[in-house]
């Protein structure tokens, strides 16, 4: 099944804290692979490429069950047999289109609020 991870571990991996991976566990967006027999979390790399997932979306903007849809239809698709390959392809492009107008949006914020920047810094004298 491979190597097994500590949560300690999975949020260096991540950038995320102990509280978002349990988190996300209560709320069921990943749940660790294993426990030890001392009860501790234990990761695997697909729950590492999980987590990168919901990384990536939350500054997006995307909600828990938006999530938890994208998730499971990346599980499917990546099973191979997957019966609803069509659908699960196009809801895939929806969410495609969707991540691309919010990055525009950001790019666009990122642009104002540089801008506001160098007008700040037009007032401070030369160094």
């Amino acid at each position: 099944m491979g190597e097994h991870m500590q949560i300690g571990e999975v949020a260096e991996r991540t950038g995320l804290s102990l509280r978002t991976i349990r988190y996300y566990e209560e709320v069921d967006l990943v749940v660790p692979s294993a426990r030890s027999q001392g009860g501790f979390r234990l990761y695997t790399e697909p729950d590492v490429q999980r987590l990168d997932v919901i990384k990536r979306m939350k500054p997006l903007g995307f909600q828990l069950e938006e999530m938890r849809e994208l998730l499971g239809i990346l599980d499917a698709l990546s099973a191979g047999d997957d019966p609803d390959r069509d659908k699960h392809l196009d809801r895939l492009s929806e969410f495609w289109t969707a991540a691309d107008e919010r990055c525009q949006q950001l790019r666009a914020q990122l642009r104002i609020a540089e801008d506001f920047a160098t007008t700040l810094r037009s007032h401070l004298p030369a160094d």
